[in-house]
C-alpha cells in the first residue's frame, strides 16, 4: 500500500522512480480504510534528505500511511528555504491538538551541546510529554533518542574521545521482540556520532529493554515501554553514500576525521561504498509499523486515553 505525501514534495519524484507507491489526497479518500497517521519532527539541517530517507522506508510497508512533516515553532531552520518549510511542514503547535499512531523524532547535529543549551529544548520537552497523550508509539533517532532518555529518565550522554564513525556489526539481544522479528543474529548499522549513551546507565531501570548492541560501537536500540518510545541511536535510514558524504564534508572543512570503519571496500575511500544494511532498515520499519497497526486504537481519539503518563497540553501548544 502507498504513502500519502504532498504532490509537490521534492522527494515524491525520486520515490516514484524507486518504485515506492505514492498517492494523492483524492486517491487516498477513495480507499475505505483508515490510514495510519505517522508524523516526523525533522530536526536535521538537510531536511530534504531526511524526508527522502524516511518516506522511502515508511512508504515501503503494506499499509496506507498518512505522513506529516512537523517542525519546531520556537526555532526556524536556516539550512532550508522558508518556502519549503511553509509548503510542506506544520509547526508542532498547529498539530498539538491532533493524535497520531506513530511519531518520529530525528537526530540533530547538536549532540556536543548540553541538552538545556539547545535553543528549542523547552519546546522539545513539551513535545515529548505530548507524545504520552497524543501518540501511540514514538521512534526517536540518534540525538533524539538521547534527548528522550534524558528527559524521561535523566540518563546522560557522554563525549567520546573520537567520532564513532562507520558501519558496525550489532547483536540482537532480545530475539523475541516484535521490533526485531526476522532479524539475523547480527546485523550491520551505520554509526555517526560524537557522544554515547552508556549501557551501564540503563541497568536496573524498570521498563527499559536494550534490544541491540555492538561490542565495538555501543548501544543501538532501546525500548522504553513505560513511555512507549523506541530509541535508535544509529542510522539504518542512511543511503549507501551518506557516510562518504559526511567524511568528505568533514575533510573539506579541515576537521580531524578518520575514514569510516568497515565501510569502504578495503577501507579505500576512493572506492564506491556499498549498502549492506538496507534490508534490515526496511525490516525494522516494517516491524515498527506492523506494531502500530496491530495495537493502535482504530478510533484515533482513544490514543493516549488512560495512559498513566498522559499530560494536559499547555496553553502555548493549544494556540
Amino acid at each position: 500500500m502507498p504513502i500519502k505525501i504532498p504532490n509537490s514534495l521534492p522527494a515524491r519524484g525520486a520515490l516514484e522512480k524507486e518504485g515506492v507507491v505514492v498517492m494523492s489526497e483524492s486517491e487516498a479518500v477513495r480507499q475505505d480504510i483508515r490510514p495510519l497517521r505517522i508524523a516526523m519532527l525533522n530536526l536535521m539541517p538537510q531536511k530534504q534528505m531526511a524526508e527522502m530517507q524516511w518516506a522511502r522506508l515508511v512508504g515501503s510497508t503494506p499499509l496506507q500511511i498518512e505522513f506529516t512533516l512537523v517542525t519546531t515553532a520556537s526555532y526556524q531552520p536556516t539550512h532550508v528555504s522558508t518556502k519549503h518549510m511553509e509548503d510542506f511542514y506544520r509547526p508542532w503547535n498547529e498539530v498539538a491538538r491532533e493524535k497520531f499512531d506513530g511519531f518520529i523524532i530525528t537526530g540533530a547535529p547538536i549532540e556536543k551541546l548540553p541538552f538545556e543549551e539547545v535553543y528549542y529544548w523547552q519546546e522539545l520537552t513539551e513535545i515529548l510529554d505530548w507524545t504520552q497523550s497524543h501518540v501511540h508509539q514514538s521512534l526517536d533517532l540518534c540525538w533524539g533518542a538521547q534527548a528522550a532518555l534524558y528527559h524521561f529518565h535523566g540518563i546522560e550522554k557522554y563525549m567520546l574521545s573520537h567520532k564513532m564513525f562507520g558501519v558496525f556489526e550489532h547483536e540482537v539481544l532480545v530475539s523475541s521482540s516484535p521490533l526485531l522479528r526476522g532479524f539475523d543474529d547480527t546485523f550491520p548499522v551505520p554509526v555517526s556520532r560524537h557522544t554515547e549513551t552508556r549501557l551501564t546507565d540503563l541497568e536496573g531501570i524498570e521498563d527499559i529493554t536494550v534490544l541491540a548492541h555492538s561490542r565495538e560501537s555501543g548501544l543501538c536500540m532501546v525500548e522504553d515501554r513505560k513511555h512507549r518510545h523506541v530509541c535508535m541511536f544509529n542510522h539504518l535510514e542512511y543511503d549507501a553514500t551518506s557516510l562518504r558524504d559526511e567524511y568528505q564534508r568533514d575533510r573539506s572543512q579541515g576537521l580531524d576525521i578518520q575514514v569510516p570503519a568497515h565501510y569502504f571496500p578495503a577501507d579505500d575511500p576512493n572506492v564506491e561504498p556499498r549498502n549492506s544494511w538496507r534490508s534490515h532498515a526496511h525490516l525494522f520499519i516494517a516491524n515498527w509499523i506492523n506494531e502500530l497497526y496491530q495495537n493502535s486504537p482504530f478510533d484515533l481519539s482513544q490514543v493516549g486515553e488512560g495512559s498513566p503518563n498522559a499530560v494536559t497540553l499547555k496553553q502555548g501548544a493549544q494556540s
